[in-house]
């Protein structure tokens, strides 16, 4: 791997980092819709009743949080360029054995697990890895982009994974993820670099300044910013595993048709990103919680429509449009969470932000199969499951309109930080 240093050629380097890292967000998401998209047959081939498919899909979650916490605190001695190869090897690892045809149940379980595991870094290290490139001002709209891997990696894989599903049956799907992980990582082996502004602990002699990790976690940015992030994951997770099962079983679309519209959901919540990162990138600061949190209410009042109407054509326009909303605040908790740490502890407070939105990964499939499964019907099931998610976006939105201040807390811990060294 090589290194960089500013020259001339900085702000293209960085774009192409940005690129680069958006394909590495896009499989990450493949990953994940893979699961959603294969539920009836992996179901029907393995016998598996919703609950246990929401146990197989949460399995990822097992280790997702503490791995991302733990593995983002290497980022403080270990290249961040060597973390994301070595993440890319395990997510292929964890696909390919799904190709054996003798792989059902407990095999599905242990590669989610280590998927998991691999995949809970992925979002704080390439975050971190991507501000080593841009000054603070200038980090909003590429932090937005690498954010669309999320809404990319659904729209490039629901019809492509749609057609390998339909064409070479759902164990396929598993390992044309597993071969795309595998191209990926031998590219950044090749031309992964870490930019200027990384400033690890150890270069440079000096010791960094730094702020002690409870005044962060405690501040009303970071917990505000965490709870919406875990409120809109929360979304996210149980729409990847259970959205197309949804508009099959209750709306009544067929498997190409859930497919498009997913897919359209997905390229709905990449310009929303991308339009949000476009109106703040010029802005003085970054966006805060007013803003933030107002969106996330119109969010919450979509979903809440959403489960309760029976109109298909408005479930499409939701979805399509209010719903994506909820997703702007997992932009905004990463650049107000990283304006509020020092540089050289960047890592470890993003690490510790996926750390608490991971477990809504870890509890919204098993939820959301759990109520389906029990309820009078898979319809009624559901509705409750979408309200439930309502609310969570409903009274994280309020928090974030009265607490999400990046700047105001990152002048109160700079405040403290040189009392420290006075």
């Amino acid at each position: 791997m090589t290194r960089h240093s500013p020259d001339g050629t900085l702000r293209g380097s960085g774009w192409r980092t940005t690129w680069v890292l958006l394909a590495f967000m896009l499989v990450n998401f493949a990953d994940k819709t893979v699961l959603g998209l294969a539920a009836k047959p992996i179901m029907d081939d393995l016998g598996l009743t919703r609950e246990q498919f929401g146990t197989a899909s949460a399995a990822s979650f097992a280790l997702f949080s503490v791995s991302a916490l733990a593995v983002s605190y290497l980022t403080r001695t270990v290249r961040t360029t060597v973390l994301l190869l070595a993440m890319a090897l395990l997510w292929a690892g964890a696909q390919l054995p799904m190709l054996w045809t003798a792989a059902g149940f407990g095999t599905l379980l242990a590669t989610r697990v280590l998927l998991g595991a691999a995949e809970g870094p992925a979002m704080p290290v390439a975050t971190h890895h991507l501000h080593g490139w841009f000054e603070q001002r200038e980090r909003t709209l590429p932090t937005a982009v690498l954010l669309t891997g999320a809404a990319a990696g659904v729209a490039v894989a629901a019809p492509t994974l749609t057609l390998v599903i339909d064409h070479f049956g759902w164990r396929w799907a598993f390992g044309s993820v597993g071969l795309a992980e595998l191209v990926w990582a031998a590219y950044w082996a090749l031309r992964g670099a870490e930019g200027p502004y990384a400033r690890r602990a150890e270069e440079g002699g000096a010791a960094p300044e730094t702020v002690p990790y409870r005044r962060i976690l405690l501040s009303g940015t970071w917990i505000s910013a965490a709870l919406g992030a875990f409120a809109a994951y929360w979304m996210l997770s149980a729409n990847l595993t259970w959205m197309p099962d949804y508009l099959e079983s209750v709306t009544g679309l067929s498997l190409h048709q859930a497919g498009l519209l997913v897919t359209g959901a997905a390229l709905a919540n990449g310009v929303v990103l991308v339009g949000h990162g476009l109106l703040t990138q010029r802005r003085p600061k970054p966006p805060s919680g007013p803003g933030t949190g107002a969106l996330m209410c119109l969010a919450a009042v979509a979903v809440a429509l959403f489960a309760l109407t029976d109109a298909v054509w408005l479930k499409v326009l939701l979805m399509l449009g209010p719903m994506a909303l909820a997703n702007v605040i997992m932009t905004v908790a990463q650049t107000a969470c990283a304006r509020i740490a020092p540089a050289s502890q960047r890592g470890v407070v993003l690490g510790a932000l996926a750390f608490v939105y991971a477990l809504a990964g870890a509890l919204s499939p098993w939820a959301v199969g759990r109520i389906a499964d029990t309820a009078d019907s898979v319809a009624t099931g559901y509705r409750a499951a979408f309200l439930l998610t309502s609310a969570l976006l409903g009274l994280t939105g309020l928090l974030a309109l009265r607490l999400l201040r990046p700047e105001r807390d990152a002048r109160c811990l700079a405040t403290s930080r040189d009392r420290r060294f006075s």
